[in-house]
């Protein structure tokens, strides 16, 4: 039941906030005590090994732990793993070429309604610097020149005013979490002091209580005492609360169950209502193709053929939908062919081709384009035409907002930082003050756990008829345990 001195809670909590230096040190004081109690002060006018039992409380049937002996070592790994990975790699290469062999047999062999149509390569300049050195490349001519170097330096000028900006925030905020630290080291003495002086508090009580008990028993009224053996200190709860919090959890679940139904036969009864108002409109779309179909005249059939493309494309119109509409057109049977093979190869065709002023034309061969939001582009049009004093204007107006607007967002983050921390340094002040209660009955609780044992000792040698000289020498080494044992206090 002992812990690490080094490692108990307090000791967490303190290093928690302390500097390298103060951590140290106080590991130092730590070891310094343990060597000083139990390694020099350790006796060594031993009589016997029945003074030793008794000076030690040791008990005469004790056993080590049942879980001591449990082995849970793994077993040892082979190297079918890496054969493993090796294996698997391959296999997903050549999964791989598989599927490229059949993606080739399927392109060889696919019509070209269902082909994938042709991709141009377009690379975007968006950043204002790129444009700038691709116009030098691309056309070197005065102006380009000295538009694109103005470009250059001015965002070499940036850089390094970023950079600068950057560093004072960061300097200023350092300083002022420094002085949060400062504050909330101040702070914490007080909450580190009343844990210390509570946990000093609960081994004096500890020791009044068994100092008493003791000496009644050794003083002959033994009476008065009812020893009670492996007592504990333990922290029940309520049962009703327990139940209540089982019935919660029952009927948050049960809503939960409900609500996911609910929400379930909503969402059927929303797609039902959707599919039913998409028939309609197919519906309405059919009753306005078969008007068309029954007024179009060969003068109003170039007009007549785009207002019906459009319909068939908005109802996703089959081959047989359109074949049975168009087929009762009043134009030439050539026309009314013609028309319907172009629907129907539209339709059944899977993709088409984006516009050539986005996507280029089709041609698998890169295009360059530049599509700049940047402060620096006003600026190379100002450098490119210098009289023109609406790109003069620009160029300082756009370049003062993005200024103001950096500065802005640096000093609210510099800001909002330090407020951060000064609310989180509050926080863990909080935090510490309330676990000081936490860590107390903590401490409280180890020490039972280590000095019970004893006691249960003590009680079971004095019923077998142990002298009382004895047992006194078993109930000061049990108040020296107290004072002395784990788990430790320290300053």
């Amino acid at each position: 039941m002992t812990i690490n001195p080094l490692r108990d809670s307090e000791t967490l909590r303190q290093q928690k906030n302390l500097t390298t230096t103060q951590k140290r040190a106080n590991t130092e004081t730590k070891e310094g005590v343990l060597v000083n109690n139990f390694i020099k002060d350790c006796p060594d006018n031993k009589i016997n090994l029945q003074d030793t039992c008794d000076t030690l409380v040791i008990s005469e049937n004790s056993r080590m732990p049942s879980r001591l002996y449990e082995k849970n070592n793994s077993p040892e790994k082979s190297i079918l793993p890496i054969s493993a990975i090796a294996v698997g790699v391959m296999g997903v290469i050549a999964l791989l070429s598989a599927f490229v062999k059949r993606n080739t047999r399927i392109n060889l062999k696919i019509s070209d309604e269902k082909r994938l149509p042709q991709l141009t390569r377009n690379v975007a300049l968006n950043d204002e610097k790129h444009q700038a050195l691709y116009q030098m490349i691309a056309s070197p001519t005065r102006k380009t020149i000295l538009a694109g170097t103005g470009v250059l330096t001015l965002s070499a000028m940036a850089f390094m005013g970023k950079t600068f900006f950057d560093g004072f925030k960061e300097v200023w905020v350092k300083k002022r979490e420094a002085d949060i630290q400062k504050n909330m080291q101040e702070k914490l003495i007080n909450i580190e002091t009343q844990s210390f002086a509570g946990k000093i508090q609960i081994t004096r009580t500890m020791l009044s209580e068994k100092a008493n008990e003791f000496e009644k028993y050794l003083s002959g009224d033994k009476d008065k005492i009812l020893p009670n053996f492996g007592r504990h200190t333990s922290f029940t709860g309520n049962n009703k609360s327990e139940n209540k919090s089982s019935m919660n959890y029952f009927l948050l679940g049960a809503g939960t169950v409900g609500a996911i139904i609910g929400l379930g036969f909503l969402s059927l009864k929303n797609l039902s209502k959707s599919k039913k108002m998409l028939e309609n409109y197919v519906n309405n779309t059919k009753n306005l193709i078969s008007n068309i179909v029954k007024n179009s005249t060969n003068n109003t059939k170039e007009q007549d053929k785009k207002v019906l493309e459009a319909y068939f494309q908005s109802i996703d119109a089959d081959t047989d939908t359109i074949k049975k509409y168009l087929s009762q057109l009043n134009w030439n049977k050539t026309d009314i062919e013609e028309f319907s093979q172009k629907l129907i190869k539209k339709s059944e065709t899977s993709t088409t081709k984006v516009n050539e002023t986005i996507g280029g034309d089709g041609t698998p061969k890169p295009t360059f384009y530049s599509h700049v939001d940047d402060y620096r582009a006003f600026f190379y049009n100002w450098l490119l035409d210098t009289n023109n004093k609406q790109f003069k204007q620009l160029f300082f107006g756009v370049t003062a907002i993005t200024a103001l607007s950096y500065g802005g967002k640096l000093a609210g983050d510099a800001i909002k930082e330090v407020q951060v921390k000064k609310l989180n340094a509050q926080t863990e002040i909080d935090l510490q003050n309330r676990l000081v209660s936490t860590e107390l009955r903590n401490f409280k609780s180890k020490k039972e756990a280590a000095i019970q044992p004893l006691v249960d000792e003590f009680y079971k040698q004095a019923q077998n008829g142990k002298p009382k000289e004895e047992l006194k020498v078993m109930a000061d080494n049990i108040l020296l345990e107290i004072k002395n044992g784990p788990p430790f206090v320290y300053s």
